[in-house]
């Protein structure tokens, strides 16, 4: 009894039942794969769908509401409220498509996807609330495995609807309406803070090893079932057995709680144990340490600009140096020491003290234009690869929603050994991810052959990596106390992102190109998938060739250009906080 009580509390229970969690939280990456259906259902035209893709992005970003029950109520019931939502919203849309309920007008259409949509974020907030707090040391594994995740959901739920073996591709939006309904009320009783901080082990670094090879293979087992069954027919019984694999693969992370609570427990390392009384004593003498802030905030000030250039054990000696002539002179009288107004970088901020940094909106805009373009493209995908002449579209949504869970993975990994090895900022990786995402737009552009297989990887990656970095380097660079209401903040970049490129701009755009070729039925046919093929659109509403996103393309390459200067802006910025931040424990570890 006594195990089995170890196991329902084990913090890698609650990461493992937060990851199921997170696949139900991606449900919105379909959008490309059911847009169709409600385009040609309820006869709406691009622009119409484009609508309905930013209520969708509006609803999986705006995430107050979710983030202020999650601290009213228990994770539980703000669990069930989304489950409830996302069962509604599509549900409800299900019904429209099918003729099983009378059509809507569209804003009506919008607020049902929005709703539906919107359970995703009681789903994010409550995995990510209740994992940062039981793992505080280790918050960028953990953000990125569960952000990646949620990236994974499209492919996955697009395998199982592969095992319906329906013709009716309505069904899939009756699989999305209930399918993360009943996941989420399965484990909602275990996604819950457990007092993670206590059960830090030493084999913690080989369970996030496990979790990441589990990663990696399940990512490279959907990739590999997705190109067998887009290039060879393959039986229903086969398809049931590669369903029958990616479930195993998916339970196969519970054997780390399952063998830490029965075969291997262990108690508390001594070094955790001293981390825990130290803190209790920090708190303890919390008048004393706020007292000493204003000194410190004084060292800020009247540093000289090049200690910052030195290395980091002459750095620290020049500071220690400064700030002991600080409190002799305060002691004396000589100085009169001014206090500090507001948090420095680093320490913990409200939201409103976060609006007046430039550093958040650097975060947010770089953001914007980034994911926002992403976010695009993963809308439209559907829409583009038709253009390009492929008459499936599942298996491209299947492509970015897998490359974009290895984006959020690597840009939690490899942004991990950024800050830690050597010290340097976070947002370096975003800037990086944001130059791939540029290359990734320009295949689009140009409809080469292959060219959506190489853009859905490259810019899956770049998307899924900002969803890594951003909520790691945030809290970094403004704490952990209101992370919640800054991270849900955040995600709004991605919804503004969308209504610009998408609802302004691609649609704008493919509607135009769609009615010259409407008009201009003797247009030739030339090189299979150039910026010059056009084909006569019968249907009106209808563009083909590369020439319907080539301009949009083009614009999304630009601003992703423009985020990357932003993100290194930012890098310049806030080298010296992430030197306070891990310089120490770096320059410790070499010594």
């Amino acid at each position: 009894m006594e195990k089995l009580k170890s196991f329902l509390s084990n913090r890698w229970l609650v990461f493992v039942a937060a990851m199921w969690v997170q696949s139900c939280a991606g449900i919105g990456y379909l959008f490309g794969s059911i847009s169709p259906v409600i385009k040609s259902s309820l006869n709406y035209n691009q622009r119409q769908i484009a609508r309905l893709g930013v209520a969708k992005d509006l609803g999986d970003s705006v995430g107050f509401l979710a983030g202020t029950l999650c601290e009213v109520l228990p994770l539980w019931a703000a669990l069930l409220i989304g489950a409830l939502k996302n069962f509604v919203g599509y549900g409800w849309v299900w019904l429209i498509v099918t003729g099983r309920a009378p059509p809507l007008p569209l804003w009506a259409m919008c607020i049902l996807i929005f709703v539906g949509t919107n359970g995703e974020t009681y789903f994010n907030t409550a995995a990510l609330v209740s994992c940062v707090q039981n793992f505080p040391k280790s918050r960028g594994p953990v953000v990125g495995i569960l952000k990646g995740f949620a990236g994974l959901g499209g492919a996955i739920l697009t395998q199982i609807y592969a095992i319906m073996h329906s013709p009716d591709h309505a069904s899939l939006i009756f699989m999305v309406a209930v399918g993360p309904a009943m996941v989420i009320i399965a484990l909602m009783f275990i996604v819950r803070p457990v007092g993670g901080h206590k059960q830090v082990r030493p084999t913690d670094d080989m369970s996030f090893t496990f979790i990441y090879s589990v990663c990696l293979l399940l990512a490279a087992y959907l990739m590999g079932v997705m190109l067998v069954e887009d290039l060879v027919d393959l039986s229903h019984s086969v398809i049931i057995i590669f369903t029958v694999v990616l479930f195993v693969l998916l339970l196969v992370p519970i054997v780390i709680p399952i063998s830490l609570s029965f075969f291997y427990p262990e108690p508390r390392i001594p070094e955790e144990e001293a981390l825990l009384s130290a803190t209790l004593k920090q708190e303890a003498g919390k008048s004393e340490a706020d007292a000493n802030e204003v000194i410190f905030s004084e060292v800020e000030d009247e540093k000289p600009k090049e200690v910052d250039l030195l290395p980091a054990l002459e750095r620290q000696k020049r500071i220690a140096q400064l700030q002991t002539k600080l409190f002799q002179a305060a002691a004396e009288g000589a100085v009169r020491v001014k206090r500090r107004r507001g948090p420095r970088r680093g320490e913990d901020f409200t939201l409103t003290q976060a609006l007046i940094k430039a550093d958040f909106w650097l975060i947010f805009f770089s953001l914007l234009l980034g994911s926002g373009s992403g976010l695009t493209v993963i809308d439209n995908l559907g829409q583009m690869s038709q253009s390009l002449g492929y008459d499936n579209t599942h298996i491209f949504v299947s492509m970015i929603s897998i490359w974009n869970f290895l984006g959020r993975v690597g840009g939690g990994y490899f942004s991990e050994i950024i800050v830690r090895d050597y010290a340097y900022p976070r947002p370096v990786a975003m800037a990086v991810a944001q130059l791939i995402m540029a290359v990734g737009h320009l295949f689009i552009a140009f409809g080469w052959p292959g060219a959506m297989h190489i853009a859905t990887i490259l810019i899956g990656l770049g998307y899924g990596a900002h969803w890594a970095i951003v909520p790691a380097a945030a809290s970094e660079l403004f704490g952990l106390k209101k992370f919640g209401a800054l991270y849900n903040f955040l995600t709004l970049a991605n919804p503004a992102g969308s209504l610009v490129f998408s609802g302004l701009i691609a649609s704008s755009i493919y509607d135009r190109e769609a009615e010259k070729q409407a008009h201009q039925p003797h247009l030739m046919h030339q090189i299979p998938g150039s910026i010059f093929q056009g084909i006569p659109g019968q249907d009106a509403p209808k563009c083909h060739g590369a020439i319907c996103f080539f301009l949009t393309s083009v614009i999304m390459s630009v601003f992703c250009v423009i985020a990357f200067l932003l993100s290194m802006i930012l890098v310049h910025r806030t080298k010296i906080v992430y030197t306070n931040l891990y310089g120490k424990s770096r320059s410790s570890g070499l010594s």
